[in-house]
């Protein structure tokens, strides 16, 4: 006599497979549902900030060794403080703003910055040049870092007095005028406290010494920070 359980068995086993596969097919849907939820920046690391420091000498590591002047450090405080931002610098010995203005363009184009630091003038400054003209420049390169989407911090110099006053007021208020015009955070006198201590400069008279650019990144640094933490 025929066991009539075989077929019965083999049909059971037919509705279970139709089960587990539906619930799987059920299971893959919800699960490509719950990535296609998920923000992409969830899945790749996010590419660290970029500051951008545009000067001249005086951010260039003058007459010392790249890693002893004052943007390297401020790299090594980022650093320490744990935060994501990298910082380049592109800074000319001998920059003026004219010059600036002309390679400003390339450099934000390879760049591409979060945050620039514009610290130019104080060449056209010591040859005298005219205080309209330096600002005019600053104008537009702070007109362009903010076109690129970068916010700007601007910094300002002092130029020795024997220029006269009638020149070095002017030269030193273009800054904080500039500042408030465009809505950037400025540092007033990026050598405050330095430039009236021989020891810290060198026989020139206008560039830091090493033994002083600690002190620079102190001054920028309470500037800077608020600018590189996350918002909120």
């Amino acid at each position: 006599m025929p066991d009539k359980s075989v077929p019965a068995c083999l049909k059971l086993l037919r509705q279970v497979a139709f089960s587990c596969r539906f619930v799987a097919q059920a299971a893959t849907l919800a699960f490509i549902t719950a990535l296609a939820s998920v923000p992409a920046a969830a899945w790749a690391e996010s590419d660290p900030g970029v500051v951008l420091v545009f000067g001249d000498s005086l951010s260039a590591a003058y007459r010392m060794d790249e890693e002893q002047g004052w943007v390297a450090l401020l790299q090594r405080r980022v650093d320490t403080n744990g935060l994501d931002w990298q910082v380049q610098n592109a800074s000319v010995s001998g920059e003026t703003t004219s010059g600036g203005l002309a390679r400003l363009p390339a450099v934000l184009d390879s760049t591409q910055p979060d945050i620039v630091i514009l610290e130019l003038g104080g060449n056209d400054g010591l040859r005298g040049l005219p205080v309209p003209t330096i600002r005019a420049n600053l104008q537009q390169m702070i007109e362009l870092s903010q076109q690129a989407g970068a916010r700007v911090m601007l910094v300002g110099i002092q130029i020795p007095p024997n220029y006269g006053p009638r020149y070095t007021q002017p030269f030193y208020d273009q800054y904080q005028e500039l500042a408030d015009q465009y809505d950037t955070t400025l540092i007033p006198f990026l050598l405050d406290g330095i430039a009236d201590q021989p020891e810290l400069m060198q026989d020139d008279g206008i560039h830091p010494r090493a033994e002083a650019q600690g002190m620079i990144v102190d001054i920028v640094w309470p500037v800077l920070l608020p600018m590189l933490e996350p918002e909120g």
